[in-house]
């Protein structure tokens, strides 16, 4: 499998002070905005399940993370819609304008569709962006703040939901105490809930299982786990070279229980815009997924700006 090298994160004086990898508070300066980010510990773990009858998720394997931060929570409005739309991003500015250098980040093109699909926006993740849309927006935070962000791998995702548990669920093989954990299709009413509202998982994640589908980096490979295997498998990831499918973890309000499950793996479909008009459709939006969203990521060891830089400015690949 691939050796993920570049995925790390810029040495600053925020970095420095979190010497210890603790938990912390990523404020955007010169806005009101902030986020929380979760200490993950390196380690190793079984990833997959033998006992699932999906063949993607097979075999078990043992997987070794680097340490890494994760979002405490999906990405909502609050902070993806300053990204979307230079005009709301200055409202939340205290003093002064948007920097040039953060003004010359791509946008999006604003969407014929209201993309929060009525569902709520204050407290609510963000959904619907495509891959490259999600991975713009961290290049917007990276140029905001100087720290790298970007998507979970599909290991790392997995490793962060399990949380050193090998059953069904990071809570155990019981279905039933799924609902104090997730929002999905039981109970749900068909809608995102704010984040947050769940207990969370023993890495402090909340919402990780539910709510919104959450993107990973990797392209979808169904007998990924078969290639290439070795004892133990080093920060994997399958690389994307294409424009469908990549994976998409932890199931939505949408969802069966099922679906909800630490090993199960959700390919992108191209029917997600099936209702886009544009041709070729559009890079940014999914208008036939509402629910799809990201968590943030921060690895612990640093790459350099270039290896940041060549992260964030793959050219989109036209859609079909």
């Amino acid at each position: 499998m691939n050796r993920i090298f570049l995925f790390s994160v810029l040495s600053i004086s925020m970095a420095q002070a979190q010497t210890s990898h603790q938990r912390y508070v990523q404020q955007i300066e010169g806005t009101t905005l902030e986020f929380t980010m979760e200490a993950i510990q390196g380690g190793t773990f079984m990833m997959g399940s033998n006992s699932s009858p999906n063949t993607d998720e097979k075999p078990a394997h043992k997987v070794k993370i680097d340490p890494f931060w994760m979002g405490t929570y999906e990405v909502t409005w609050d902070i993806y819609e300053p990204f979307l739309y230079k005009d709301y991003e200055q409202s939340k500015q205290r003093v002064g304008t948007i920097p040039q250098h953060v003004d010359a980040v791509t946008r999006p093109t604003k969407p014929y569709l209201d993309m929060t699909f009525g569902m709520g926006k204050e407290g609510h993740p963000a959904l619907a962006m495509t891959h490259y849309n999600a991975i713009q927006f961290c290049k917007w935070l990276y140029v905001r703040t100087g720290v790298f962000y970007r998507l979970p791998t599909e290991a790392e995702w997995e490793y962060a939901c399990r949380a050193g548990s090998d059953e069904e669920y990071f809570f155990g093989d019981d279905p039933k105490v799924v609902s104090e954990y997730a929002w999905f299709a039981s109970n749900s009413n068909q809608s995102t809930q704010k984040v947050g509202q769940k207990k969370p998982n023993p890495y402090g994640l909340y919402d990780i299982l539910g709510n919104v589908a959450e993107w990973t980096y990797d392209q979808y490979i169904a007998d990924f786990y078969t290639r290439d295997k070795t004892d133990l498998n080093d920060n994997p990831v399958s690389l994307p070279t294409a424009l469908y499918p990549h994976v998409v973890r932890g199931g939505s309000f949408e969802s069966t229980i099922d679906e909800l499950r630490s090993a199960a793996r959700t390919p992108s479909d191209p029917v997600w815009k099936q209702l886009d008009p544009q041709m070729p459709k559009s890079n940014w939006w999914f208008p036939e997924a509402p629910f799809v969203g990201m968590r943030l990521v921060r690895p612990l060891n640093p790459p350099t700006h270039e290896e940041i830089m060549a992260y964030y400015d793959k050219e989109p690949i036209a859609d079909f």
